[in-house]
């Protein structure tokens, strides 16, 4: 049986159309504010959500994240009420949810527990960016045991050998890191990390997804140019933070367009 980010990435090579990750901070502005969020982001045409779950060093995450992690952290965002908050979410829409977080909070929780509930809330799997691919191992087969994915990452400077292990036993999505650095919007070269992607492509069909940086429709695009996904993050935050819902549907709603004229 597939999962719900297996079939939607099938989906969408069905349909021939590039998938939207869209990164959400839970806890921001508050928790309403979170679901308002999500149900915003999949109206305009994510197909995918990564919930972040608010941390106080969040290593890969630029100023913006940052903050919103900070704050929501203040506002009493807690790994516990995350999952109370997918359940919420799981009442309106079976949209695909990575919880994107980091792994001393997981192992405070207990990492096996932590699996089982959440798949028991509704998550499909997680992201975390402080686990190197070889320490990974035991976490993929308790996250295996329970139907969740775990993502692995690929980066500009990945070497080939790297690029071999990670192929084979990456699933859900491979997140393609554009650049050296932290999260948020900037001027990008994708010609490294796509370069990158042809070399994935070569040894697995697991799908790949390319973050940092996208906060425009025209990165979007020029992200996307090999990979199966695009992931947006900061430049979405940074609108629901000051709680700029309309705002924020619009932008995810012109990237979705854009991604959609690329194959038209």
């Amino acid at each position: 049986m597939m999962s719900r980010l297996q079939d939607k990435f099938q989906e969408l090579k069905a349909d021939n159309k590039t998938g939207l990750v869209i990164y959400i901070t839970a806890g921001m502005p508050d928790a309403a504010g979170t679901i308002k969020a999500v149900k915003t982001a999949v109206e305009a045409g994510a197909d995918v959500i990564e919930l972040g779950i608010p941390f106080s060093d969040p290593m890969a995450d630029g100023p913006v994240i940052q903050a919103a992690s900070y704050q929501a952290i203040q506002r009493g965002m807690t790994l516990p009420k995350v999952l109370e908050l997918v359940k919420e979410i799981r009442q309106f829409t079976q949209v695909p949810i990575l919880g994107m977080g980091y792994i001393n909070n997981m192992l405070n929780y207990g990492f096996e527990k932590l699996a089982v509930d959440a798949k028991e809330a509704g998550i499909d799997g997680f992201i975390i960016p402080d686990v190197p691919h070889e320490e990974s191992g035991e976490m993929k087969q308790i996250c295996q045991a329970q139907g969740l994915h775990l993502v692995e990452f690929v980066t500009p400077g990945t070497t080939d050998a790297r690029i071999s292990e990670t192929c084979t036993t990456a699933d859900g999505f491979i997140y393609c890191v554009s650049i050296n650095g932290v999260t948020g919007v900037r001027k990008i070269d994708y010609s490294p990390i796509n370069k990158v992607i042809e070399r994935v492509k070569k040894q697995t069909d697991t799908p790949c997804a390319v973050g940092f940086g996208i906060g425009s429709p025209e990165a979007a695009v020029e992200a996307a140019q090999q990979s199966d996904a695009v992931i947006v993050g900061s430049a979405v935050v940074k609108l629901i933070m000051e709680e700029k819902y309309a705002e924020a549907g619009q932008l995810i709603g012109d990237i979705r367009q854009a991604l959609d004229k690329k194959v038209s």
